[in-house]
C-alpha cells in the first residue's frame, strides 16, 4: 500500500554525512523515517509527529500487566540507585568514620563506576539471552548484601573492596530495569513512561536523604542509611521472584524455537559489526550524561555544608527539593518528547539548564539554594528522562538489555572520576564564603563544569541519530533472528522466483500467440 506522506532522501552513508543530514533534520518538524514492508522493501518519508495526548489517556492504555511489569522494573531502578546515593550524600560523615579526606571517600564512588560496565556486560547478556528475570533477581539480593558488608567494613581498605564489587552487580540492573519497564509499553505512552522510569533515580536519591535527614547528623548514623538500602535491595529481588518472565519475551522465545549457543554468538557478532557505530556514539553521549548527574549532584550536599556552611539538616533539605524538581522534570519532559522529539526535548533541557547556573550556585541560604536546585535539575533530569526511551529506539531491538545497559555503563565508566576531580580542585581552591570564611570552591567549579557538559551534550545529541516510535514489540530473542532472517531471505527469493516465473509464461504466451 503506497503511504500518504511525503518522500524523503534516504538516510546517508558515513560519520560526517550522519552527523550533517542529523543537524539539519533538528531544524525539519517532520521526523525522516525509514518505513520497511514485509518483503523487506525500504522507502524513507517523512511523518508529521503524534498529537500531544492527554497523560491519562496514555496511562489508561497500558493493562494491568503492564503496570506491574514497568512497576518491578521502576522499584528496582529507585533500589539501586538508593544504594548508591546512600554513600554519595554521606561522603562528609564517612570522612570523619573513616578518618580520610572526602577525595579519598569519593574513591568508593569512582571505583563503583568503573566496574559498572563489566556488571552490564555480564548481566545485560544473560537478560538477552535467558530473560530479564533471574539476572535482575540476583542483582538485587547480592546488591542488598554488599550494602550489609559495607556496615561491617572495618578498614578503609575493606570498605574500598565492598564497594569495587558492589559497582559490579549494580553494572547490571539499569539494562534489564528499562527493558522490562518499558518494552510493554504503548508505542503513543512511551516518552511519559520513559520520563517516569527514569525518576527511579531522582527517587531513590531523595529516599536516600530521607533516611540520612532521619538519622540525623552522627557520625555513626551512616550504617543505618546503609541497612534501610540493603532492605529495599532485597525486597526487590524478592518482588521479583513473585512474578513471571515477561509474556513478550517468553512468547518471542517460543517462535524463536530452541536458541543455542552458536546461533546467539553469531547473531552478536553480525550485530556488532553492523552497529558498531551505533555503540560508539551511545557510549559518548552517555559519557556526557554521567559527567552531566554525578558533576551537577555527588558533591552538591558537600557544596552546601562547605562552601554555603548550612547546617546538615538544612543541606539534606535543600537536597530533597532538588531532587523533587529531577523527578518532576524528568517526568514532563520525557512526556513532552514524545512530540517535540526526543533530540528537540534532550537540546532544550541542557541549554536551559546552561542559563540557571548563576542563579544554581550564586544563594547563600536555604531557601535560595533549595529554588534555584529544584530549578537547574528540573532540566538536568529532564534530559536524562528521555534517555531510557531514546536508547532503547536506538539499540537493536534483540538486544535491548545488553545495549542500553553497556553503552549507559560505559558512560558511568569513563565518567567515574568525575566526584574525585570536583572534590580535588574545589579542595585545592579558595573563596571567600558570605561570612568572611576562606573556604573549598565547590560553587565554581561545579558551574563551569557542568556548563561545559550541557553544551558538549546539545551539539553530540544534535548531530546524532533519532528513531522516535520504532517498532520492536515483535522482535525476536537474541539469537533467535538469525534463523529468522534466513526464513525471510528465502521468502523473498521464493517470491522474486515466482515474479520471475510468472512473467516468462505470460512471455511464451504472448510469443505463441
Amino acid at each position: 500500500m503506497a503511504s500518504s506522506n511525503e518522500p524523503a532522501d534516504p538516510l546517508v552513508k558515513g560519520t560526517f554525512a550522519t552527523a550533517k543530514q542529523s543537524l539539519g533534520d533538528l531544524f525539519h518538524w517532520r521526523q525522516r523515517v525509514v518505513v520497511i514492508n514485509e518483503l523487506g522493501e525500504s522507502h524513507t518519508e517523512w511523518q508529521a509527529p503524534e498529537k500531544l495526548r492527554n497523560p491519562i489517556s496514555l496511562f489508561r492504555q497500558l493493562s494491568a500487566r503492564d503496570w506491574l511489569y514497568f512497576f518491578v522494573g521502576f522499584f528496582s531502578w529507585t533500589a539501586d540507585a538508593f544504594d548508591f546515593h546512600a554513600l554519595s550524600i554521606q561522603t562528609f560523615k564517612l570522612s570523619k568514620y573513616y578518618d580520610r579526606s572526602k577525595t579519598d571517600i569519593t574513591t568508593a564512588i569512582t571505583l563503583t563506576l568503573l566496574l559498572r560496565s563489566i556488571g552490564a556486560a555480564i548481566f545485560g547478556l544473560l537478560g538477552d539471552r535467558f530473560g530479564r528475570k533471574w539476572p535482575m533477581v540476583a542483582n538485587m539480593l547480592i546488591l542488598g548484601l554488599l550494602q550489609i558488608a559495607t556496615i561491617y567494613s572495618a578498614t578503609f581498605q575493606q570498605f574500598l573492596a565492598v564497594r569495587s564489587l558492589f559497582g559490579l552487580f549494580m553494572g547490571g540492573v539499569y539494562g534489564n530495569a528499562v527493558a522490562m519497564a518499558l518494552e510493554n509499553c504503548p508505542t503513543e505512552a512511551r516518552g511519559l513512561m520513559s520520563g517516569i522510569m527514569q525518576q527511579g533515580y531522582s527517587l531513590g536519591y531523595v529516599l536516600a536523604a530521607c533516611a540520612n535527614l532521619g538519622v540525623g547528623a552522627g557520625i555513626e548514623t551512616w550504617k543505618t542509611v546503609f541497612w534501610v538500602a540493603a532492605a529495599l535491595s532485597i525486597g526487590a529481588g524478592l518482588l521479583r521472584c513473585c512474578f513471571p518472565e515477561s509474556k513478550q519475551f517468553r512468547e518471542a522465545k517460543a517462535v524463536g524455537h530452541h536458541i543455542t549457543a552458536s546461533d546467539f554468538w553469531n547473531e552478536t557478532k553480525a550485530m556488532l559489526r553492523k552497529e558498531w557505530r551505533m555503540c560508539v556514539y551511545c557510549t559518548i553521549l552517555m559519557t556526557w550524561f554521567n559527567y552531566y548527574s554525578h558533576t551537577s549532584q555527588d558533591s552538591y550536599t558537600t557544596f552546601m555544608l562547605v562552601s554555603k556552611e548550612l547546617e546538615d539538616h538544612a543541606a539534606t533539605r535543600a537536597s530533597i527539593l532538588m531532587k523533587t524538581g529531577a523527578c518532576v522534570g524528568g517526568t514532563i519532559i520525557g512526556y513532552l518528547s514524545q512530540f517535540v522529539g526526543r533530540r528537540r526535548a534532550i537540546v532544550g533541557a541542557a541549554l536551559m539548564s546552561c542559563c540557571l547556573i548563576p542563579a544554581w550556585i550564586l544563594p547563600g541560604n536555604e531557601a535560595g539554594l533549595s529554588a534555584s536546585g529544584f530549578m537547574i535539575q528540573f532540566f538536568i533530569q529532564g534530559a536524562w528522562g528521555v534517555v531510557p526511551i531514546h536508547l532503547n529506539e536506538l539499540s537493536p531491538p534483540a538486544y535491548r538489555s545488553t545495549f542500553p545497559g553497556i553503552t549507559y555503563q560505559l558512560g558511568n565508566m569513563i565518567s567515574s572520576p568525575s566526584a574525585q576531580i570536583v572534590n580535588a580542585i574545589s579542595e585545592s581552591t579558595f573563596v571567600t564564603s558570605r561570612s568572611g570564611k576562606l573556604v573549598e570552591a565547590y560553587g565554581p567549579v561545579m558551574g563551569i563544569a557542568t556548563a561545559i557538559i550541557a553544551v558538549g551534550i546539545a551539539v553530540t545529541t544534535a548531530m546524532g541519530p533519532e528513531k522516535r516510535g520504532r517498532s520492536f514489540e515483535h522482535a525476536g530473542p537474541a539469537g533467535a533472528n538469525i534463523r529468522q532472517d534466513a526464513e525471510k531471505a528465502i521468502d523473498v527469493v521464493s517470491i522474486a522466483d515466482s515474479k520471475t516465473q510468472n512473467a516468462t509464461e505470460v512471455e511464451q504466451r504472448e510469443t505463441k500467440s
